[in-house]
């Protein structure tokens, strides 16, 4: 069972359109960028190449909007944030996360009492 979590929860994805979607790893980015301030950064975290986050933080900006917002480096260093509209969406998507693990927690228990040894 190796990486899967116990709420069975890893995969929830919202597609709002075909360009605008939210899930698990496109969070947990948006997650780590509000941390450390750095889209290398947060990738590292994330296991993943700098170019793969900033590809990713692109379609989170062509598909919401301004989400994440870069300064370049020089005399303040450059760095990364989230708009006010990236913390929303991410304060939303968790709260969704949430509310799907109180609704199907019973259900997600259920299931793995039927898995084989």
């Amino acid at each position: 069972m190796d990486g899967v979590p116990p709420d069975g929860l890893s995969h929830l994805r919202v597609t709002l359109s075909e360009n605008a979607y939210i899930g698990p790893g496109r969070a947990d980015l948006l997650e780590f960028i509000a941390e450390t301030g750095s889209i290398s950064a947060a990738g590292k975290r994330m296991g993943m190449s700098y170019k793969r986050a900033w590809d990713l933080v692109k379609a989170l900006n062509e598909g919401f909007g301004p989400l994440v917002e870069t300064s370049r480096g020089g005399s303040e260093q450059g760095g990364a944030r989230l708009t006010p509209a990236g913390q929303e969406v991410l304060r939303r998507y968790r709260a969704m996360q949430e509310k799907t693990r109180a609704a199907i927690g019973e259900d997600v228990a259920a299931l793995r009492g039927l898995l084989r040894g």
